[in-house]
């Protein structure tokens, strides 16, 4: 008996469905399709049927755009922020501080970048100290098979 107490489902007799159930679903799926579906019209619309029919919605006009004046290339100038709206000007205040923060980490002048530097030495240090251990060691074994041969 499995844990818990509680019986599985294998070893049960399977279910299946009538074939009479399943005609009858088909058939209620169908009807509640025909309902929703528009109905389909022998003649073909008149130009007076077109501005109801759902499958031929009335074209889009596009207005067309003003040219726009290209203007003379110049320095680059910060996006201009209205006083009245906070959140762009937030955005734009998170940006450079990101910017400002990356700079001063690249540089090495933050407590993350000073700490990962310490972390690096550290590491450097330890690789160190094991590589001149497995030198010792290789030498060691160089000896000790030296000496077998002889």
């Amino acid at each position: 008996m499995p844990r818990g107490g509680k019986k599985g489902h294998k070893g049960r007799g399977k279910q299946f469905s009538n074939p009479e159930e399943i005609d009858r679903q088909m058939r209620l799926e169908r009807e509640k399709v025909s309902l929703w579906s528009p109905p389909v019209h022998s003649r073909s619309p008149r130009p007076s049927d077109t501005s109801h029919c759902p499958r031929n919605p009335p074209a889009q006009r596009h207005l067309p755009l003003s040219p726009l004046t290209p203007e003379p290339p110049g320095p680059a100038t910060p996006p201009t922020v209205p006083a009245d709206s906070r959140t762009p000007r937030e955005e734009i205040e998170k940006q450079k501080a990101k910017e400002r923060y990356m700079k001063l980490h690249l540089e090495g002048k933050t407590e993350q970048a000073r700490a990962d530097l310490a972390r690096l030495a550290i590491i450097k240090k330890q690789r160190e100290e094991a590589a001149r251990k497995r030198e010792e060691l290789r030498k060691v074994k160089e000896e000790a098979e030296a000496k077998s041969k002889r």
